[in-house]
């Protein structure tokens, strides 16, 4: 694993593992680290992905970034939900496009149609 020291983790990511009142997240560095950068490598591998959509499928950039989504969530995912909407956010900002509007975390987000 890299020098943990070196990585730096945004807030956004961060807050993902600390509980409302609380101020240490609810994962060791080592385990928030490693979650961090398969998002971080994630949302990277998707830009060419969401690129080629857009232009091939005609879709909208909220649809092919919704499509993201709900391909991350397929399944077994790998990804928690709040991770996948982090990994979205994150591939929004990469691409320059507006990122989607997701629920609260308590909230679980309404199903869409692409």
């Amino acid at each position: 694993m890299p020098d943990m020291n070196q990585i730096e983790i945004p807030q956004s990511f961060m807050a993902l593992f600390v509980t409302a009142g609380r101020l240490k997240p609810s994962a060791s560095l080592e385990v928030v680290v490693g979650r961090y950068e398969l998002c971080e490598d994630m949302a990277c591998m998707l830009t060419e992905h969401a690129q080629a959509m857009l232009s091939n499928l005609s879709l909208s950039e909220e649809n092919v970034l919704l499509r993201c989504h709900d391909g991350l969530m397929a399944g077994a995912s790998v990804f928690t939900e709040q991770e996948s909407d982090w990994v979205i956010r994150r591939l929004a900002e990469l691409l320059a496009w507006t990122s989607p509007e997701f629920g609260e975390a308590d909230t679980p987000s309404p199903r869409r149609t692409v």
